[in-house]
């Protein structure tokens, strides 16, 4: 028998490879069948002949280790279920939680502003309301009323002045606006008169036919007001909206293991309320600093399940030599590195596919809900005690944990596992914007800008700002070119400006320092001068046209507005208002004034300078 020479005698063939003392060593890490023919028909199908072949690759890759891991098939939950009891809105009293309206529209509902700067807005529904008074008048008999409530509550067209801008510079407003006059009650008159004291009625200045015509116009005074508050739910006071914050800010509470857990919601603004909307207030011991006793409904079953093991499209299959469908292409999926759902997915269903089951529980809304234990029994007969993922220390970064609330006032606190689940809508018909505001950073003009993007008009739609602030500026100019003689056109080549302009519906909003404090600034809304040449009356300041920015000015006396700096990040914020509309789980229908805030579109620059020399066009006058 030949020997092997020496020189091709490896004696430690691992130092070797590790060190690369012999190129010619050869390493196999894969193994690829290689037809014999350059017909791949046969090659194709795979067949296989040799049976320990197979088995040797499966030894080879380690699937004859046994894990001794069991499959849990029985399982018992301990469940703590409170309901939530009460609601407060910030700077509001305390209330007990209506489960029976969603909580969208209880926190974001707004009161509908029916006049703008004295003047009156919102004939839509002042027309709607009135046609409902005309037709409740001719159903009950007393139509021969309708010419005495046009009398009493008429449209009447405004003096054609500098005042009523508002109106005959837009042509479309006044247009609709004229349609109405003479011909409309005005519902909304109607309606104020009578929510606005309860020792008002509809027959109150109303001569009456009959004596007994008092009582049925009551009647119907009642049922009209009942029938607005029922279409549009609105509130008597708006405790929630934080206007310095541009957000909702509230709170809810629940009786759990005798104590009172506080769910704040202050930065709320995303129109749609759910788990990750609230923090567990830890600072209170309950709402308005009372303590609550655990209630009766806080209760504790115990529920047996069979565990039902987690499946979904293109999961890796559990059968050897099976191969998976196609219906799932992980290999399709490019997640950007700040991703975490589609990350989350991907490691799912790569990595711990065949580990998860399923253990359904039904909880009903409003509901503040916590696992108290959680025993597995496997096929082994073995029982385990289950203990949640994200338990330890809130500010862990260690920890891992999905809906989960995170503590507001002591994160060196034990989290808290519990699942809220808000009686909150699935799905909400927005309406067109009647209000859209967008506060941009001005780093050459170092301030921040609110920009009426979308304005109410008097009709009650919203229009777009810049077109009402082009026609209002139009407008005025008209009125003081007619009063006015006419001047010799400047004919110098060059001029100087004291201050370049901005459009009217950009509003300013310079930064100030907070009282008693040399560092920290706040945003303080101002408003520009509306210069107009040869105008003989001093500038006037330029009034905002939404009710988002003209918070206090239409309060006795005018109250300063302002915006926290932190508010407006560098890219700006967008905040819309508009009517909401949902079906909630009776099928009654709920519609409400609601906001919404969104991240913005960048910096913004408005070309305000001062002290500046323009070229002007030479007219050639001698």
């Amino acid at each position: 028998m030949p020997t092997v020479p020496e020189k091709y005698v490896v004696a430690d063939l691992q130092d070797a490879l590790l060190k690369q003392l012999y190129p010619t060593v050869t390493v196999w890490n894969r193994l690829e069948g290689r037809p014999r023919r350059a017909d791949f028909d046969r090659a194709l199908k795979a067949e296989v002949r040799d049976a320990l072949w197979m088995l040797t690759k499966q030894w080879q890759i380690g699937e004859f280790f046994a894990d001794d891991a069991g499959s849990p098939i029985f399982a018992k939950v301990l469940m703590r279920n409170s309901p939530l009891t009460k609601y407060q809105p910030a700077g509001g009293t305390t209330e007990d939680f209506d489960a029976s309206v969603p909580l969208e529209a209880k926190a974001e509902q707004r009161s509908i502003e029916w006049e703008w700067n004295g003047n009156k807005m919102r004939f839509d529904l002042r027309a709607q309301l009135g046609r409902l008074w005309r037709k409740l008048l001719i159903d009950s008999g007393l139509g021969n009323y309708q010419s005495k409530y046009l009398v009493r509550y008429p449209v009447e067209l405004p003096v054609r002045d500098r005042t009523s801008d508002y109106l005959y510079a837009h042509r479309r407003s006044w247009q609709q606006y004229a349609a109405l006059a003479g011909r409309t009650i005005d519902g909304g008159d109607l309606y104020q008169y009578l929510i606005s004291d309860s020792a008002h009625h509809a027959s109150d200045g109303i001569a009456l036919v009959a004596p007994a015509d008092g009582g049925s116009l009551d009647a119907l005074g009642v049922e009209f007001v009942a029938w607005f508050r029922a279409e549009y739910y609105e509130p008597t006071q708006e405790h929630a909206w934080k206007p310095q914050y541009l957000e909702y800010q509230f709170a809810c509470s629940a009786p759990q293991a005798g104590a009172e857990i506080v769910l704040a919601a202050d930065e709320y603004a995303q129109g749609h309320i759910d788990w990750y909307s609230f923090d567990k207030n830890s600072g209170v011991k309950g709402l308005e600093g009372k303590t609550s006793p655990a209630a009766a409904t806080d209760a504790l079953t115990v529920t047996p399940f069979i565990p039902t093991p987690v499946a979904f499209e293109g999961m890796p299959d559990p059968r050897w030599w099976a191969l998976e469908d196609r219906k799932t292409d992980f290999g399709s999926v490019s997640p950007a590195t700040t991703d975490l759902p589609q990350l989350l997915l991907m490691e799912f269903g790569l990595v711990y596919a065949n580990d998860w089951f399923l253990v359904p529980f039904r909880l009903p809304a409003a509901t503040l809900a916590r696992v108290e234990g959680l025993v597995v029994t496997n096929n082994f007969g073995e029982r385990f005690w289950i203990v949640a993922a994200g338990t330890g220390i809130d500010d862990n970064w260690h920890r891992w944990g999905m809906f989960q609330m995170s503590a507001e006032n002591n994160p060196k606190a034990a989290a808290d596992s519990s699942l809220l689940l808000p009686p909150a809508t699935a799905y909400t018909l927005d309406g067109e914007p009647l209000e859209e505001i967008e506060l941009a950073r001005d780093e050459v003009a170092n301030m921040v800008w609110a920009i009426e993007r979308t304005i109410p008009s008097v009709t009650g739609a919203g229009r777009p700002g810049k077109d009402e602030a082009r026609e209002t500026l139009q407008y005025q100019q008209q009125l003081v070119a007619a009063g006015v003689d006419p001047v010799v056109p400047y004919s110098a080549a060059i001029a100087y400006l004291a201050m370049t302009s901005v459009p009217e519906h950009w509003i300013p909003f310079p930064p100030v320092h907070v009282p008693g404090s040399i560092r920290e600034t706040q945003l303080q809304r101002s408003r520009m001068l509306r210069i107009i040449e040869r105008d003989p009356n001093p500038p006037v300041k330029i009034p905002p046209r939404t009710t988002l920015m003209r918070e206090g000015l239409d309060s006795n006396p005018k109250v300063s507005y302002f915006v926290h700096e932190e508010e407006v990040p560098r890219a700006g914020i967008q905040v819309t208002e508009s009517f909401r509309r949902t079906r909630w789980t009776k099928g009654q229908a709920f519609v409400w004034l609601g906001v919404q805030k969104k991240t913005g579109r960048g910096e913004r620059s408005s070309g305000l300078a001062f002290d500046a020399i323009v070229d002007t066009k030479f007219t050639g006058r001698k």
